[in-house]
């Protein structure tokens, strides 16, 4: 005779374990990076600090400021009429590299020498070009390849508990 309760394959305490997910190299390097950037950053300006003087590396982390809020303005401006014209005539708004300019601009707010050097480095066309080539190459290439994220909206996944993985499609049944 049966009492009621469950039986169990395995005893309450002693779950099974599940195999932890390996962690991806973005999680692993990001922080190491932003730390060695952080020490880079501190280097430099004790160096520039040693070299001058207090009160001149101020300056320069000011001006740096004061030109990156310039430059997102501008840009900011520029695509802003850009999207105007483009909506008066009724087509795509024109390419330009403002994304990029803003980036730069954002870099140069961004106190430390070495942002300061790549948000200059931003600010001129030839580099801009060369990047934003880059850039699409890289998302055309990740929109191409199967499983990533040309088709992540394509198809759903299902992780059942005991680890497998099945194939379907997501209905909404709105009434």
């Amino acid at each position: 005779m049966t009492t009621g309760s469950p039986i169990r394959a395995y005893p309450t305490d002693a779950q099974p374990r599940r195999p932890q997910p390996r962690r991806s190299r973005l999680r692993t390097f990001l922080p190491l990076g932003l730390a060695a950037w952080l020490v880079l950053e501190i280097w430099l300006l004790t160096v520039v600090a040693g070299a001058t003087s207090g009160p001149a590396v101020l300056l320069i982390l000011v001006a740096g400021f004061v030109l990156g809020a310039v430059v997102i303005k501008r840009a900011g401006r520029r695509a802003f009429q850009n999207l105007n014209e483009a909506l008066q005539r009724g087509s795509a708004p024109r390419r330009g590299g403002n994304g990029l300019m803003m980036l730069g601009g954002l870099l140069l707010m961004i106190p430390g020498l070495a942002s300061d050097a790549i948000g200059l480095l931003l600010l001129l066309p030839p580099v801009q070009k060369a990047v934003s080539g880059f850039g699409e190459r890289k998302l055309r290439e990740a929109a191409s390849t199967p499983g990533t994220l040309g088709d992540a909206f394509q198809q759903a996944r299902i992780h059942r508990p005991d680890g497998k993985v099945v194939q379907g499609e997501v209905i909404r049944d709105e009434q």
